[in-house]
């Protein structure tokens, strides 16, 4: 493997063994391991397991970002890009049988806020995909969808703090078929759209998610 080609694998396993198990009896040892590299050739790319993580909460949010800007992107109408967004959580986030949830809200739970960095590196992704909920108000207020508006900056944390609360309780939820209704029907209540709106519409993105086709 050339240079590059040894840091994207190391980021990429990272991401699968954080998603598979978490970040605190993941060692360095087992990425090494399972990606094929020597402890020489980690520790070329960087300083510590604490570093790999902050470098591969970018690697992802650059993956995912793909998808982000097709789900949101101003050619689908306000709805479409809310009902995308439920379609991207299902599809990424949940199947029929599997919670997959965030590899890094599940980690920053698990690490606490010792590690500074760390810490930083996920209030910049936690921030990144709150802007994208911001947007998504913004939308549905300017197209009259909305029943009310408010400090809409407060609104997209409260959406984003719903959908990972949601996650969360998905994984002592064993019916994820009860996850799968409720979320919807959260997000439009919480995000207060007028009723008349409600499931009106249908998803325009209907990929695979562009974090699988990275091996994670």
């Amino acid at each position: 493997m050339s240079v590059v080609e040894t840091k994207e694998k190391l980021l990429e396993t990272a991401l699968a063994l954080i998603w598979q198990s978490n970040y605190s009896v993941v060692g360095v040892n087992e990425i090494c391991k399972q990606a094929g590299v020597t402890k020489g050739a980690f520790y070329h790319h960087f300083e510590s397991k604490a570093s790999l993580f902050c470098e591969a909460t970018a690697y992802y949010w650059q993956v995912i970002k793909k998808d982000l800007d097709t789900i949101f992107s101003p050619v689908n109408s306000p709805l479409e890009q809310l009902e995308n967004l439920i379609q991207f959580l299902f599809r990424s986030k949940l199947s029929d049988d599997t919670v997959r949830g965030c590899p890094f809200f599940n980690a920053g739970a698990q690490i606490g806020t010792d590690d500074v960095k760390v810490l930083e590196a996920l209030k910049n992704l936690s921030q990144m995909a709150i802007t994208y909920n911001h947007a998504l108000i913004k939308a549905l207020d300017a197209g009259g969808y909305l029943e009310r508006t408010g400090d809409m900056e407060q609104q997209a944390r409260l959406v984003y703090h719903y959908i990972h609360g949601v996650m969360s309780y998905a994984y002592v939820q064993p019916d994820i078929s009860t996850i799968k209704k409720d979320l919807p029907e959260g997000l439009y209540r919480l995000l207060g759209v007028k009723q008349e709106y409600w499931f009106s519409t249908s998803p325009t993105w209907e990929a695979e998610p562009a974090i699988f086709k990275h091996k994670v």
